[in-house]
């Protein structure tokens, strides 16, 4: 039996959020055999986004049933079955966490209709529940409402559910809530873990923090923590009392945090960030005839690199994508062994530096472009990117060549007419160091599109 569900909610701060409405659809395979939809009076102030989003208000749920009067009726509806909803991390954590408040532990076996469409339906456009549905012909009515969002979710699974394959790929989705690998006295620490992008502090019996860590989704991340079998996830297993988050909303931001708070609390379980997370660097050298050369080496602190690397092998990694980008010689960014001309010249792709048919100021201009796109010298900019809710944006301030802080504004207030004094004001500030620095070139090499606006 499966309880196909969809909450609204008051949206709020996480776990604090009231549910204002539920609807539930009990299907055993081929039919309908039960159901329940409501409205419910979340007993707190309904967020205006989230009104505008579902059109439930205030006064719609004024006089609605509240959640401890229709939780006796979820649970016996909902025994026995196997909880199905639209990204349910969501939905099974908002239930769990009211019938937490009433004192009582509400588990089920749970299944993702996001997760299994993925492999039901691998080449879809998106995997969002309005536009999967409508891309399959699955007509949506009251779109944000749980009753309808949850009838386009059953529509939806009795079509992954009517493929030759469904029961391998249900059997491969659906997550017990008795995982038999996690100890039963970890299982409320993993229930209660955001399925979101921030940092995690790991805690003893002595509140003291033992292991920092960061992830896009931090709730996978404690799961493999918990299931892991190497000598420190067995460690940290023993040891673990507490978890505590701090949720960011993008990656740059929770690797900027766990680099500054692993440096200032210096866990235990944290060997590699206490140390310098780079090992080598970029660093130009102009050869007898002229050429700039740019080397791979180890990082020397009497010279300053134009960008680093974890390791040679990811900075040859760069070099040969920005060798095809920047049309360098090979054999002058040291990718090349020929005595002579280098294999790109054999294909075309290199001018002749190598051989002495380009010039070296010719060459030496495209060089120089490389280098200032991805030095961090006189740097002044603001990298915007996702925020803690859809309704926000973050934004990373970056100040004389040094990393300042972040800070978050709503969708509504534009970057372009908030002056730098005003965001420092509101800035949540960062050590800048060298392992920031680095972070910050990583993740500008690897996500080149990101919102970038210079002052």
């Amino acid at each position: 039996m499966y309880a196909i569900l969809d909450i609204e909610t008051t949206g709020g701060k996480f776990n604090q959020e009231g549910i204002t409405e539920i609807a539930i659809y009990i299907f055993d395979g081929k039919k309908t055999v039960d159901s329940l939809t409501t409205l419910v009076n979340p007993e707190r102030n309904i967020q205006p986004f989230v009104e505008k989003l579902t059109g439930i208000s205030q006064k719609m749920v004024k006089d609605a049933p509240k959640f401890y009067e229709i939780a006796k009726r979820i649970e016996e509806l909902t025994r026995g079955c196997v909880l199905v909803a639209h990204n349910t991390s969501f939905d099974y954590r908002i239930l769990k966490n009211a019938y937490k408040n009433l004192g009582y532990n509400f588990l089920r076996d749970t299944l993702c209709t996001v997760e299994l469409s993925k492999k039901a339906f691998p080449n879809a456009s998106s995997h969002s529940l309005g536009k999967l549905v409508r891309s399959l012909g699955i007509p949506i009515e009251n779109r944000h409402r749980a009753y309808g969002d949850a009838l386009a979710t059953l529509e939806l699974f009795k079509i992954i559910i009517n493929k030759k394959e469904s029961n391998e790929l249900i059997n491969e989705c659906i997550k017990k809530f008795n995982d038999s690998k996690i100890l039963p006295r970890l299982q409320p620490l993993l229930e209660d873990a955001p399925p979101y992008t921030g940092i995690y502090y790991m805690c003893n019996t002595h509140n003291q923090i033992i292991y920092i860590g960061k992830s896009k989704n931090i709730q996978k991340r404690i799961k493999q923590h918990f299931t892991g079998t190497s000598r420190k996830a067995l460690q940290l297993q023993r040891e673990i009392e507490t978890i505590r988050y701090q949720l960011t909303g993008n990656e740059l931001i929770a690797l900027l945090l766990e680099n500054q708070e692993i440096k200032n609390y210096r866990p235990k379980y944290n060997k590699a960030l206490k140390q310098q997370v780079f090992s080598c660097g970029l660093y130009p050298i102009t050869d007898t005839n002229g050429y700039i050369q740019l080397k791979i080496l180890k990082i020397n602190t009497k010279k300053k690199a134009i960008t680093t690397f974890k390791s040679i092998s990811n900075g040859k990694k760069f070099l040969e994508k920005v060798t095809k980008n920047h049309q360098l010689c090979a054999k002058m960014i040291g990718l090349s062994t020929e005595k002579n001309q280098c294999f790109n010249k054999e294909i075309n792709e290199c001018l002749g530096a190598c051989i002495g048919q380009e010039s070296s100021e010719n060459y030496n201009k495209r060089v120089r472009k490389l280098i200032e796109e991805h030095s961090f010298q006189n740097k002044n900019m603001l990298l915007i990117g996702k925020g803690k809710s859809p309704q926000e944006y973050s934004v990373v301030l970056i100040k004389n060549s040094e990393v300042k802080g972040f800070t978050y504004f709503k969708n509504s207030e534009q970057i372009s007419t908030i002056s730098i004094e005003r965001l420092e004001e509101r800035l949540i500030e960062l050590q800048h160091n060298q392992d920031a620095k680095h972070i910050i070139q990583s993740y500008l090499r690897k996500y080149p599109k990101i919102k970038k606006i210079s002052f």
